[in-house]
């Protein structure tokens, strides 16, 4: 299966080929390296690797933590394959080259970009910020993964941001700016596996995606119409 596997490291010379052996020493075969952030001699990277189905990741989450500095984010399992530079310019296009299905094609598109289970476009009342709690958001379009009925978090105040429920469940929100409509985007915790939060790298990918959709497809986004879905917190 398809794991990812994030990692939080020195930026040293050495480190990261310490890393990559282990992981090759675990089992893994390596088809991917995205670095998030390098920051006070800090690094957080993120691996995409092929695993063995049989085998548990208890001897890999020990080997990368035997490496002096090493903190282990998460492992998780990822849909589809690891992403490239052009695979959002690709999905915009897509985007507007069907504008009729412009948000269901980027809400089912964006869980396989970010390595997240599932994605929803939901819709709060317009006049949100006059309501206390801002209004039960309502669901546009669900993803492929989407859990019925899907539960979100509270969605307002409509800003890009990362927030992780009590369950365990991480969400990266970014607003169309049109609407009420919000695109909310997640991943599951489930054991034996943890996933990390999005990063915020993660989240201004989404937000830019969402933005030049919204600038694409205009009034449509006026058409995309609610139904009813639970609201946790």
């Amino acid at each position: 299966m398809l794991l990812r596997v994030r990692v939080t490291l020195p930026d040293r010379p050495g480190t990261l080929g310490q890393v990559a052996r282990t992981l090759g020493v675990s089992g893994a075969d390596i088809v991917q390296v995205v670095v998030l952030e390098r920051l006070g001699g800090r690094a957080v990277d993120d691996f995409t690797v092929v695993w063995p189905g049989a085998a548990r990741v208890e001897g890999l989450l020990a080997g990368l933590a035997a490496i002096p500095g090493v903190r282990v984010d998460g492992v998780w399992r990822a849909i589809g394959a690891p992403t490239t530079t052009g695979q959002d310019a690709e999905l915009l296009a897509q985007v507007a080259a069907n504008p009729t299905d412009g948000v269901a094609t980027l809400v089912d598109a964006v869980p396989g970009l970010l390595a997240a289970d599932w994605a929803v476009a939901a819709v709060v009342p317009v006049d949100w910020a006059s309501r206390a709690g801002g209004g039960t958001a309502t669901i546009g379009h669900a993803s492929w993964r989407a859990p019925e009925p899907p539960r979100l978090p509270e969605v307002t105040p409509l800003r890009a941001r990362t927030l992780t429920l009590a369950d365990g469940t991480h969400y990266a929100i970014a607003p169309f700016g049109r609407a009420g409509l919000v695109l909310v985007v997640a991943r599951d915790h489930t054991e034996p596996l943890t996933a990390a939060g999005f990063h915020a790298t993660e989240v201004d990918r989404l937000a830019q995606l969402v933005r030049a959709s919204a600038v694409i497809l205009g009034d449509r986004l006026d058409l995309v119409g609610p139904r009813a879905v639970t609201t946790v917190t």
